[in-house]
């Protein structure tokens, strides 16, 4: 059997995500309080993307866990960074859903049907000129992976119980830009799980476990 821990924190984010709170989702606000980089105007420009939030069930011995990534050295931006599976929006993408499941596939080959959608996030707005729309899936626990080496370098699994702990994340200090900006960090083994990915784990946790 799952640990209490565990199934609690995986009964928790059902019952939020059952709620009526989840249907209408804030924003999900940057730790830096230099936000001045963006008005309206700025962010209808910003190009939409979207990423999966993938919780696996708890099963026999298996706590609940979310699903990352290592994002592959070679690429361009935000390199060797933890990430969540997705990217940005195209035109055949009915909707963020679509966009996170598409990606996710691509990604590290987990099929849009393996995958049960609770619900979304709010948008994050980040200083790149990206709009990002966490969806919220839950996924089986004995699932196989398929890393697509040219975008993801690892593959790993990060305790629900972990991502749900709102004291667990500190607060960190990246340039960006030539600027010093303000990011949320959580560190679980060797992994070091910053920036938007972070913010995003936070305001989950947030929500869930408030």
């Amino acid at each position: 059997m799952p640990n209490s821990s565990s199934s609690r924190h995986l009964s928790d984010l059902l019952r939020y995500f059952n709620s009526g709170n989840a249907a209408t989702p804030s924003p999900i606000q940057s730790p830096d309080h230099k936000t001045d980089w963006v008005s309206e105007v700025d962010i209808k420009s910003f190009r939409q993307a979207a990423v999966l939030v993938p919780i696996t069930k708890s099963k026999h011995n298996n706590d609940s866990s979310i699903v990352l990534t290592v994002r592959s050295s070679n690429l361009k931006s935000h390199a060797g960074q933890v990430s969540l599976p997705g990217g940005t929006s195209e035109e055949q993408d009915s909707d963020h859903a679509a966009t996170a499941l598409r990606e996710s596939y691509e990604e590290i080959g987990l099929r849009p049907e393996e995958v049960e959608i609770l619900g979304q996030l709010g948008e994050l707005v980040m200083p790149s000129g990206y709009r990002v729309t966490p969806v919220v899936g839950i996924i089986a626990s004995d699932l196989e992976y398929v890393a697509n080496p040219s975008e993801v370098e690892a593959i790993f699994h990060a305790p629900l119980s972990l991502i749900l702990d709102s004291q667990a994340y500190k607060h960190s200090t990246v340039s960006y830009g030539n600027v010093e900006r303000t990011v949320l960090e959580l560190n679980y083994r060797d992994y070091r799980i910053w920036g938007a990915t972070a913010a995003i784990l936070y305001h989950l946790a947030q929500l869930v476990c408030s």
